[in-house]
């Protein structure tokens, strides 16, 4: 037995007009580069939907023009190679991976992957335009015993740091 796949079931258009419907203002599919991106990008953006791909440390100056051009409303950019979740500390080169970037393009710059702490997040914000924090607040979410009282706490102390 699979999951339910809606996209699959009604197609791009239709998930993208129920995205706007809802109030949705853009997509974030970390795993889908933009070569393989062309149904869901047409239905989306067709729709006013911003479409945000992932650019890695490891980026290319082709990759980078290519994403920040296809890129709408942020690009996001991955701190380190490897999975999402908490570091003890950020990459040395991400400063000098954002600058490359900003270098290409003005759309604004999200940083996100391995940011957990408020400390983290202010040094992120020093160089990028977002702040970009999953895995540390399901974390603490998952793990409280007030789950909606966890998150306010967490997030105005990424805030406050910022």
């Amino acid at each position: 037995m699979g999951y339910y796949n809606p996209i699959m079931q009604f197609g791009f258009e239709r998930f993208a007009e129920q995205a706007v419907a809802s109030g949705i203002d853009g997509l974030i599919v970390p795993d889908l580069p933009p070569e393989e991106a062309g149904a869901l990008y047409k239905a989306a953006t067709a729709r006013g939907l911003d479409v945000i791909f992932l650019l890695a440390p490891t980026s290319d100056v082709q990759r980078v023009q290519t994403v920040t051009a296809l890129s709408g409303g942020f690009v996001y950019l991955v701190s380190l190679v490897g999975v999402t979740g908490a570091r003890e500390s950020l990459p040395p080169d991400l400063a000098d991976f954002v600058a490359r970037v900003r270098a290409v393009t003005e759309k604004p710059l999200a940083v996100g992957f391995g940011i957990a702490t408020p400390e983290q997040a202010a040094q992120v914000a020093q160089i990028a335009d977002g702040v970009i924090v999953g895995s540390a607040l399901v974390k603490a979410v998952g793990s409280a015993e007030h789950p909606a009282e966890a998150a306010r706490a967490f997030t105005a102390a990424l805030r406050a740091a910022i």
